[in-house]
Protein backbone atom coordinates (compact mmCIF):
# COMPACT_ATOMS: atom_id res chain seq x y z
CA UNK A 1 0.00 0.00 0.00
CA UNK A 2 1.42 3.72 -0.50
CA UNK A 3 0.31 6.98 -1.51
CA UNK A 4 1.17 8.83 -4.73
CA UNK A 5 2.10 12.38 -4.15
CA UNK A 6 2.76 14.65 -6.51
CA UNK A 7 6.80 14.22 -5.46
CA UNK A 8 6.25 10.74 -5.46
CA UNK A 9 5.03 7.80 -3.37
CA UNK A 10 4.22 7.70 0.48
CA UNK A 11 4.35 5.05 3.19
CA UNK A 12 0.41 5.76 4.32
CA UNK A 13 1.72 6.37 7.92
CA UNK A 14 3.74 9.42 6.25
CA UNK A 15 0.77 11.04 5.05
CA UNK A 16 -0.35 12.86 8.39
CA UNK A 17 -2.97 15.43 9.02
CA UNK A 18 -4.50 15.84 5.83
CA UNK A 19 -6.98 17.84 4.43
CA UNK A 20 -8.79 15.45 2.29
CA UNK A 21 -10.61 17.81 -0.85
CA UNK A 22 -8.69 21.34 -1.45
CA UNK A 23 -8.01 23.27 -4.56
CA UNK A 24 -4.52 25.14 -4.25
CA UNK A 25 -4.43 25.75 -8.42
CA UNK A 26 -7.67 26.52 -10.02
CA UNK A 27 -9.50 28.39 -12.38
CA UNK A 28 -13.41 27.98 -13.10
CA UNK A 29 -14.03 31.45 -14.12
CA UNK A 30 -14.07 29.68 -18.13
CA UNK A 31 -17.76 28.39 -17.15
CA UNK A 32 -18.45 31.28 -14.28
CA UNK A 33 -17.66 34.74 -15.91
CA UNK A 34 -15.97 35.53 -12.56
CA UNK A 35 -12.33 36.53 -11.93
CA UNK A 36 -12.86 35.28 -8.19
CA UNK A 37 -13.19 32.12 -9.64
CA UNK A 38 -9.17 31.98 -10.76
CA UNK A 39 -7.33 31.16 -7.79
CA UNK A 40 -3.62 30.64 -9.91
CA UNK A 41 -1.36 33.42 -7.53
CA UNK A 42 0.69 30.47 -5.52
CA UNK A 43 2.69 32.84 -3.59
CA UNK A 44 -0.81 33.84 -1.74
CA UNK A 45 -1.96 30.28 -1.66
CA UNK A 46 1.67 29.17 -0.26
CA UNK A 47 1.57 32.07 2.12
CA UNK A 48 -2.17 31.28 3.10
CA UNK A 49 -1.37 27.59 3.78
CA UNK A 50 1.66 28.57 6.67
CA UNK A 51 -1.24 28.57 8.48
CA UNK A 52 -2.47 25.27 8.10
CA UNK A 53 1.16 24.17 8.23
CA UNK A 54 1.31 25.70 11.87
CA UNK A 55 -1.62 23.73 13.06
CA UNK A 56 -0.43 20.70 12.28
CA UNK A 57 -1.71 20.36 8.65
CA UNK A 58 0.93 18.10 6.67
CA UNK A 59 -1.02 16.71 3.42
CA UNK A 60 -3.75 17.98 1.20
CA UNK A 61 -5.68 16.05 -1.81
CA UNK A 62 -5.67 18.76 -4.35
CA UNK A 63 -8.80 17.66 -6.65
CA UNK A 64 -8.30 20.02 -9.49
CA UNK A 65 -8.81 18.25 -12.75
CA UNK A 66 -8.58 18.50 -16.20
CA UNK A 67 -11.14 21.56 -17.46
CA UNK A 68 -10.98 23.24 -14.15
CA UNK A 69 -7.09 24.91 -14.44
CA UNK A 70 -5.24 21.87 -13.66
CA UNK A 71 -1.16 22.57 -13.41
CA UNK A 72 0.65 19.44 -11.87
CA UNK A 73 3.94 21.29 -12.51
CA UNK A 74 2.45 24.20 -10.01
CA UNK A 75 1.36 21.27 -7.32
CA UNK A 76 4.86 19.73 -7.06
CA UNK A 77 6.18 23.31 -6.73
CA UNK A 78 3.97 24.50 -3.97
CA UNK A 79 4.65 20.54 -2.63
CA UNK A 80 8.52 21.57 -2.63
CA UNK A 81 8.27 25.25 -1.36
CA UNK A 82 5.92 24.31 1.81
CA UNK A 83 7.06 20.84 2.58
CA UNK A 84 3.48 19.61 2.36
CA UNK A 85 2.69 16.61 0.51
CA UNK A 86 0.28 16.98 -2.15
CA UNK A 87 -1.87 14.33 -3.99
CA UNK A 88 -2.97 15.47 -7.52
CA UNK A 89 -6.32 14.22 -9.41
CA UNK A 90 -6.96 12.96 -12.87
CA UNK A 91 -10.03 12.81 -14.38
CA UNK A 92 -12.93 16.03 -15.53
CA UNK A 93 -15.38 17.72 -13.32
CA UNK A 94 -19.00 17.64 -13.89
CA UNK A 95 -21.06 19.77 -17.20
CA UNK A 96 -20.23 22.19 -17.88
CA UNK A 97 -16.47 22.37 -16.62
CA UNK A 98 -15.64 19.21 -19.17
CA UNK A 99 -12.74 20.55 -21.82
CA UNK A 100 -14.27 20.96 -25.02
CA UNK A 101 -12.22 18.83 -26.69
CA UNK A 102 -13.54 15.58 -24.49
CA UNK A 103 -17.44 16.96 -24.67
CA UNK A 104 -18.41 14.28 -27.08
CA UNK A 105 -16.22 11.29 -25.21
CA UNK A 106 -17.39 8.25 -24.43
CA UNK A 107 -16.66 5.97 -20.68
CA UNK A 108 -14.16 4.42 -22.69
CA UNK A 109 -12.47 7.30 -23.84
CA UNK A 110 -12.45 9.16 -20.28
CA UNK A 111 -11.15 5.32 -19.18
CA UNK A 112 -8.40 5.25 -21.05
CA UNK A 113 -7.25 8.63 -20.70
CA UNK A 114 -7.21 8.61 -16.71
CA UNK A 115 -5.06 4.84 -16.97
CA UNK A 116 -2.72 6.58 -19.23
CA UNK A 117 -2.18 9.99 -16.51
CA UNK A 118 -2.47 7.14 -13.53
CA UNK A 119 0.48 4.48 -15.25
CA UNK A 120 2.78 7.72 -17.17
CA UNK A 121 1.84 10.76 -15.55
CA UNK A 122 -0.06 14.00 -16.19
CA UNK A 123 0.73 15.56 -19.44
CA UNK A 124 4.54 15.18 -20.13
CA UNK A 125 5.17 15.97 -16.50
CA UNK A 126 5.74 12.86 -14.92
CA UNK A 127 3.80 14.11 -12.20
CA UNK A 128 1.15 10.82 -11.67
CA UNK A 129 -2.22 11.89 -10.14
CA UNK A 130 -2.95 9.89 -6.38
CA UNK A 131 -6.88 9.96 -6.64
CA UNK A 132 -9.54 10.20 -9.19
CA UNK A 133 -11.28 13.28 -8.62
CA UNK A 134 -13.47 15.31 -8.03
CA UNK A 135 -16.20 13.43 -10.87
CA UNK A 136 -19.34 15.43 -10.49
CA UNK A 137 -23.24 14.92 -10.94
CA UNK A 138 -25.18 18.33 -11.56
CA UNK A 139 -28.05 19.05 -9.17
CA UNK A 140 -30.44 16.24 -8.55
CA UNK A 141 -29.27 14.70 -12.09
CA UNK A 142 -26.18 13.16 -13.76
CA UNK A 143 -26.25 15.25 -17.18
CA UNK A 144 -25.16 12.11 -20.12
CA UNK A 145 -21.96 13.17 -20.65
CA UNK A 146 -21.68 12.53 -16.83
CA UNK A 147 -22.64 9.50 -16.92
CA UNK A 148 -19.79 8.30 -19.07
CA UNK A 149 -17.75 10.03 -16.84
CA UNK A 150 -18.36 8.09 -13.92
CA UNK A 151 -18.59 5.35 -15.86
CA UNK A 152 -14.73 5.93 -17.32
CA UNK A 153 -13.64 6.94 -13.86
CA UNK A 154 -15.28 3.50 -12.27
CA UNK A 155 -13.39 1.62 -14.54
CA UNK A 156 -9.80 3.19 -14.34
CA UNK A 157 -10.40 2.90 -10.06
CA UNK A 158 -11.03 -0.78 -11.03
CA UNK A 159 -7.88 -1.47 -13.32
CA UNK A 160 -5.40 0.79 -11.21
CA UNK A 161 -6.80 0.96 -7.29
CA UNK A 162 -6.87 4.55 -7.04
CA UNK A 163 -9.37 5.89 -4.60
CA UNK A 164 -12.13 7.68 -6.34
CA UNK A 165 -13.44 11.06 -4.57
CA UNK A 166 -16.52 12.45 -6.17
CA UNK A 167 -18.66 16.02 -6.37
CA UNK A 168 -22.34 16.32 -5.88
CA UNK A 169 -23.74 19.51 -6.51
CA UNK A 170 -25.04 20.75 -2.99
CA UNK A 171 -24.84 17.27 -1.64
CA UNK A 172 -27.37 15.70 -4.14
CA UNK A 173 -27.12 12.23 -6.34
CA UNK A 174 -25.12 11.09 -3.32
CA UNK A 175 -27.28 7.48 -3.02
CA UNK A 176 -27.67 7.68 -6.74
CA UNK A 177 -23.54 7.96 -6.93
CA UNK A 178 -23.22 4.86 -4.71
CA UNK A 179 -25.77 2.45 -6.24
CA UNK A 180 -24.28 3.21 -9.40
CA UNK A 181 -20.83 2.22 -8.09
CA UNK A 182 -22.21 -0.99 -6.21
CA UNK A 183 -24.09 -2.02 -9.59
CA UNK A 184 -20.72 -1.78 -11.37
CA UNK A 185 -19.12 -3.51 -8.71
CA UNK A 186 -16.46 -0.47 -7.69
CA UNK A 187 -14.92 -0.93 -4.20
CA UNK A 188 -16.55 1.14 -1.77
CA UNK A 189 -14.09 1.70 0.72
CA UNK A 190 -11.85 3.36 -1.89
CA UNK A 191 -14.66 5.46 -2.46
CA UNK A 192 -15.08 9.49 -1.08
CA UNK A 193 -18.45 10.66 -1.67
CA UNK A 194 -17.94 14.50 -1.68
CA UNK A 195 -19.99 17.52 -0.15
CA UNK A 196 -21.91 15.93 2.47
CA UNK A 197 -22.00 18.65 4.89
CA UNK A 198 -24.72 19.98 2.53
CA UNK A 199 -26.28 17.36 2.32
CA UNK A 200 -28.95 18.27 5.25
CA UNK A 201 -30.34 14.73 4.80
CA UNK A 202 -28.79 12.98 7.71
CA UNK A 203 -30.62 9.78 6.83
CA UNK A 204 -29.36 9.93 3.66
CA UNK A 205 -25.38 10.21 4.72
CA UNK A 206 -25.77 7.62 7.00
CA UNK A 207 -27.06 4.96 4.07
CA UNK A 208 -23.69 6.32 1.72
CA UNK A 209 -21.98 5.33 4.71
CA UNK A 210 -23.50 2.26 5.52
CA UNK A 211 -22.67 1.42 2.07
CA UNK A 212 -18.57 1.22 2.94
CA UNK A 213 -18.11 4.50 1.34
CA UNK A 214 -16.02 7.70 3.01
CA UNK A 215 -18.74 11.02 3.30
CA UNK A 216 -16.48 13.91 2.89
CA UNK A 217 -17.43 16.46 5.25
CA UNK A 218 -15.60 19.14 3.15
CA UNK A 219 -17.02 22.38 2.56
CA UNK A 220 -16.42 23.73 5.99
CA UNK A 221 -16.72 27.18 6.68
CA UNK A 222 -18.64 28.21 3.93
CA UNK A 223 -21.44 29.17 5.73
CA UNK A 224 -23.31 30.97 2.75
CA UNK A 225 -24.13 27.51 2.33
CA UNK A 226 -24.93 26.15 5.76
CA UNK A 227 -23.91 26.57 9.22
CA UNK A 228 -21.12 24.93 10.62
CA UNK A 229 -22.88 24.28 13.96
CA UNK A 230 -25.41 22.63 12.19
CA UNK A 231 -22.34 20.56 10.10
CA UNK A 232 -21.29 19.87 13.46
CA UNK A 233 -25.10 18.25 14.41
CA UNK A 234 -24.92 16.17 11.46
CA UNK A 235 -20.86 15.23 12.06
CA UNK A 236 -21.99 14.03 15.63
CA UNK A 237 -25.21 12.04 14.56
CA UNK A 238 -22.82 10.11 12.26
CA UNK A 239 -20.45 9.20 14.56
CA UNK A 240 -23.42 8.34 17.52
CA UNK A 241 -24.00 6.42 14.59
CA UNK A 242 -20.69 4.40 14.68
CA UNK A 243 -19.10 5.80 11.03
CA UNK A 244 -16.06 7.63 12.35
CA UNK A 245 -13.99 5.39 10.68
CA UNK A 246 -15.24 6.97 7.45
CA UNK A 247 -15.38 10.25 7.98
CA UNK A 248 -13.47 12.61 6.35
CA UNK A 249 -12.70 16.92 6.81
CA UNK A 250 -11.26 19.68 4.65
CA UNK A 251 -12.63 22.83 3.27
CA UNK A 252 -12.59 23.40 -0.73
CA UNK A 253 -11.07 26.89 -1.25
CA UNK A 254 -11.90 27.76 -4.45
CA UNK A 255 -11.83 31.39 -4.88
CA UNK A 256 -9.36 34.20 -4.19
CA UNK A 257 -11.61 35.44 -1.85
CA UNK A 258 -11.40 32.47 0.15
CA UNK A 259 -7.96 33.44 1.29
CA UNK A 260 -7.34 35.05 4.75
CA UNK A 261 -5.16 37.61 3.19
CA UNK A 262 -8.41 38.78 1.16
CA UNK A 263 -11.07 38.24 3.94
CA UNK A 264 -12.06 35.12 3.35
CA UNK A 265 -11.76 31.66 5.72
CA UNK A 266 -8.40 30.36 4.58
CA UNK A 267 -6.93 27.46 4.28
CA UNK A 268 -6.80 26.12 7.93
CA UNK A 269 -9.99 26.92 8.85
CA UNK A 270 -10.43 22.77 9.74
CA UNK A 271 -7.67 22.71 12.22
CA UNK A 272 -8.17 26.47 13.45
CA UNK A 273 -12.09 26.87 13.89
CA UNK A 274 -13.90 23.31 13.26
CA UNK A 275 -11.94 21.03 15.08
CA UNK A 276 -11.91 23.20 18.64
CA UNK A 277 -15.58 23.09 18.14
CA UNK A 278 -15.74 19.24 17.96
CA UNK A 279 -13.27 19.32 20.68
CA UNK A 280 -16.11 21.32 22.90
CA UNK A 281 -18.71 19.12 21.97
CA UNK A 282 -16.64 16.44 23.79
CA UNK A 283 -15.45 14.93 20.84
CA UNK A 284 -12.26 12.56 21.65
CA UNK A 285 -9.01 13.35 20.42
CA UNK A 286 -8.66 9.54 19.71
CA UNK A 287 -12.14 10.29 16.92
CA UNK A 288 -10.34 13.56 15.87
CA UNK A 289 -7.07 12.10 15.00
CA UNK A 290 -9.40 9.47 12.67
CA UNK A 291 -11.18 12.29 11.02
CA UNK A 292 -7.78 13.81 10.09
CA UNK A 293 -5.35 11.22 9.99
CA UNK A 294 -6.20 7.88 9.74
CA UNK A 295 -9.47 7.78 7.81
CA UNK A 296 -7.55 9.87 5.22
CA UNK A 297 -4.58 7.32 5.51
CA UNK A 298 -7.07 4.39 4.33
CA UNK A 299 -9.35 6.44 2.13
CA UNK A 300 -6.14 7.88 0.05
CA UNK A 301 -3.79 4.38 0.01
CA UNK A 302 -3.64 2.52 -3.50
CA UNK A 303 -2.94 -1.28 -3.42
Amino acid sequence: MYIQTVLGKLEPQELGVCACHEHLYVDLSRVKKNEDTCLQDIELVMEDLESFAALGGKAIVEVTNEGMGRDAEQLAEISRKTGLQIIASTGCYKDPFIPDDKKKWNRDQFAEWMITEIKDGIGETGIKPGVIGEIGSSLNEFKPIETELFHGAIEAAKTTKLPLSTHTTLGTCALEQVNLFQKEGLFLEKVIIGHQDLNTNDEIVLEVLNSGAFAAMDTIGKENYRADEDRIRSLLTFIEKGFEDQLLLSSDLTRKSHLKSLGGQGYDIVLRSFIPALKSHGVSGSIINKLLVTNPQKAFSIG
